[in-house]
């Protein structure tokens, strides 16, 4: 790594950042009228120059204006990002429909704050420090004066409660500056790189304010599950907030520094999950289907001389993409007689990026010294081994490498997604072709039936080429069918939408069971085997002052029992109650499975409750007692609940201000004498356990247990955002209430519910006649 020639000391790291940077922070009092604003370092369009002088706009191609732009048409929206022009200011116009919003940036800023923090300290240290990453203060300052900039044009054209969503690795701390300049906007942000472990995200001197940035956000999306679990790893150890899955608590009063809260002791929600982004793939598909695209791809091959096997590589000039290593192994396939020159061709495409880097430009010597030196030693008159090009092309070109390509090569040493491969899967309807795919990549989550390397093993990357050249039809055929199902569900308008349903739960949800949601129970009824599994306060029952007094309302024991009565159907309650208390209230059939204090306790078709706590977890739980009594007993309206491997303490009968204190000393006790308790908050009310478990657990317990092909799970509180995380593709999460969530679906009440059952088993009995 390197440091700047006054880089003695980083005590500066730690400085807030309203000191960094001469830009005005956001008008905390200007609102626009745009519902939906999207703000990412570019903006969707090229600019063009006439010969006049006047400025035109080209679209630019890309997967998140396919997504965004039918939603943000429909939505009133707006863009805010840099027009791709230094020191040039514009005016907010229109193109093709979509407001945008440019925000200036000089030649100072591209340098310090674009190719210097975002490019050349962020991009590495994300990236596994693939390249060593620089750390200079002054780039630093840049980065916080150009997010403020951001911030700044987002909040002037945001309406009162619009949605705002961030985008990328150069605007981390632009949802903390909206949050609090515009504390009524719902904010989502997403990053589209990986996002590291705490081990090498820790040395990034300002790392306690990326993640303060980060976390004004409502949702917060990566690419990968690892993606996230280091995001929540890096909070709990540098802050020391609760996480709980997905969810975090930050709280409200906390002055992004100390990692303290305020003197409120309240907390705000934050859900940090991944979202695997994906393509457009069924505009891809149309692309290859044209004649004038598959004569294209047919003369690419003549032109290279008809080899047997055409393999392709196609990646920015980046050291994140493994291009070195795949030509390593090439070069040695062919000096190894394995491959020879006559039968088989490389062409990699390596599209120009970030030239005035330093380390971009070592990177290109090196490649092409690579290419040249391979192609001096094995190429013929008649046959190149690697037909080399540095420079970018239009799709429909790409479309037709794709197609007529017999092996994709994607070698990628760390990568958030890598849309190539998902790009080439989409193109192959002829259900032909083989994808060759590092295991770093983030697309190798889904696309299982690609042949997945570790890129650094040359040998194994030489074996998998190897066997991806010499795989029989018949294989390649089903290996391509079961990859383009994948990306052809879960395409880029299917991310989009997962994406806002868990940002913007809305201000008020309707009566009755919507259109999309019954849709979703009739694909859903006819599933072999299905697990039924639901919370039961405020989802089977609607909350009440006493949770002893609450019960299920009228018509939803029979729904239970009608679903029951089916063939292939299991119901199971998953409660944070304590088993006991809950078959109190929910009087439960016997072949009801059971499931409480969050998965601590189970009662799977025996009459016992299988649950086995330790002596230091007896003692934890007296301590616990002991402690939420006191406080209990000196504050009014608070009560306590006994768990089997907890307590839990109710403010709901409390003023707002007592039950506020309760919490806050309950935490604050209990932070110093059992500092490795478990907490999770719910609706006034707090919880404490001794043993770790969530909803997420216990729905994967039932999952095995019950040996079900599709699940449904319904729930209503914080709590159970764990079992919607839980939920796989298939599944089908349903959200009681308003509030930001992870389910797909939505409904108002514990009555919808009752309908919601009635209707699974009316459909279910429907297909067994």
């Amino acid at each position: 790594m390197t440091y700047s020639a006054d880089s003695t000391r980083f005590d500066r790291d730690q400085t807030a950042l309203d000191d960094s940077g001469a830009d005005a922070a956001p008008d905390d009092t200007a609102t626009g009228a745009y519902t939906l604003v999207v703000v990412s370092n570019r903006l969707p369009v090229d600019f063009e120059e006439g010969d006049d002088g006047a400025a035109t706009w080209r679209t630019s191609p890309g997967g998140l204006v396919t997504a965004l732009e039918p939603l943000m048409r429909a939505s009133n929206g707006a863009w805010v990002g840099w027009p791709g022009v230094a020191d040039r200011s514009f005016a907010p116009f229109d193109n093709d429909g979509i407001s945008l919003v440019p925000v200036r940036l000089n030649e100072e800023d591209i340098e310090d704050y674009y190719e210097g923090f975002s490019n050349d300290t962020l991009w590495p240290l994300y990236h596994d420090v693939i390249a060593p990453p620089s750390y200079h203060r002054e780039t630093w300052d840049a980065y916080v004066r150009v997010n403020r900039r951001f911030a700044a044009a987002a909040a002037a054209v945001a309406a009162p409660g619009a949605t705002v969503w961030v985008h990328d690795y150069q605007l981390q701390l632009v949802p903390r500056l909206l949050r609090e300049a515009r504390p009524d906007l719902v904010i989502g942000f997403f990053n589209h790189i990986p996002f590291p472990p705490y081990g090498i995200y820790a040395q990034l001197p300002w790392r306690k304010q990326i993640l303060h940035g980060l976390l004004g956000a409502d949702v917060i999306g990566f690419q990968r599950v690892a993606d996230a679990g280091n995001f929540s790893q890096a909070v709990r150890r540098l802050y020391g907030y609760a996480t709980r899955g997905v969810v975090i608590d930050v709280p409200t009063g906390d002055n992004g520094q100390t990692g303290q809260s305020g003197q409120t002791g309240e907390t705000r929600r934050v859900i940090a999950k991944h979202f695997p982004i994906s393509i457009d793939a069924a505009a891809y598909e149309e692309l290859a289907r044209r004649p004038d695209i598959q004569a294209r791809a047919r003369q690419i091959r003549e032109d290279l001389g008809n080899p047997k096997t055409l393999m392709l590589g196609v990646d920015r000039l980046d050291y994140t993409k493994g291009i070195g290593h795949r030509i390593k192994a090439f070069g040695e396939l062919l000096a190894d007689g394995r491959l020879s020159v006559e039968d088989v061709t490389l062409v990699q495409i390596a599209s120009p990026s970030r030239e005035r880097v330093s380390t971009y430009m070592a990177l290109r010597d090196e490649i092409e010294l690579a290419v040249g030196r391979l192609n001096g030693d094995f190429s013929t008159i008649s046959h190149t081994a690697i037909s080399y090009h540095h420079h970018s092309y239009p799709r429909e070109e790409m479309v037709a490498m794709y197609l007529a390509a017999d092996v994709m090569l994607v070698t990628a040493l760390r990568d958030g997604m890598n849309l190539v491969a998902k790009e080439y899967v989409a193109v192959r309807f002829d259900a032909d072709g083989v994808l060759v795919l590092s295991e770093f990549a983030g697309a190798a989550d889904e696309l299982k039936q690609a042949i997945l390397i570790n890129p650094h093993d040359i040998d194994g990357t030489k074996d998998a080429i190897v066997r991806a050249v010499e795989m029989p039809r018949r294989e390649r055929a089903r290996r391509m069918r079961s990859l383009r199902r994948k990306v052809a569900e879960n395409d880029v308008a299917a991310w989009s939408a997962s994406f806002l349903r868990a940002l913007t739960g809305g201000a008020a949800v309707a009566a009755g069971i919507p259109d999309d949601l019954d849709l979703a129970l009739q694909n859903l009824a006819g599933a072999e085997n299905v697990l039924i599994a639901l919370d039961f306060d405020g989802t089977l029952a609607p909350h009440v002052d006493h949770p002893e007094d609450a019960r299920a309302i009228t018509g939803t024991r029979e729904a239970i029992q009608a679903l029951l009565d089916l063939p292939g159907v299991r119901v199971a309650f998953v409660s944070g109650r304590a088993l006991v208390s809950l078959q109190h209230v929910a009087q439960p059939q016997s072949s009801v499975l059971l499931t409480g204090s969050h998965g601590i306790e189970v009662q799977l078709d025996t009459p016992e409750i299988e649950l086995n706590l330790v002596s230091s977890e007896l003692e934890q739980l007296d301590t616990l007692a002991r402690v939420l009594t006191s406080i209990s007993g000196s504050i009014a309206g608070t009560t306590i609940e006994r768990k089997p491997a907890g307590l839990a303490l109710h403010t709901r009968l409390a003023t707002e201000k007592d039950g506020q204190t309760a919490q806050r000393e309950a935490r604050e006790q209990l932070t110093d004498q059992l500092p490795g308790l478990t907490v999770r908050e719910g609706k006034n009310v707090l919880e404490f356990s001794v043993r770790s478990s969530t909803k997420g657990d216990a729905l994967e317990k039932l999952r095995e247990y019950s040996g079900a092909d599709r699940v449904f799970y319904a729930g209503d509180d914080v709590t159970d955002e764990d079992a919607f995380a839980a939920l796989r593709d298939d599944d089908l999460g349903l959200k009681v209430g308003q509030g930001a969530t992870l389910a797909g679906y939505r409904v108002r009440s514990p009555k919808e519910v009752t309908q919601v059952l009635v209707r699974i088993a009316a459909l279910r009995a429907g297909l067994a006649l």
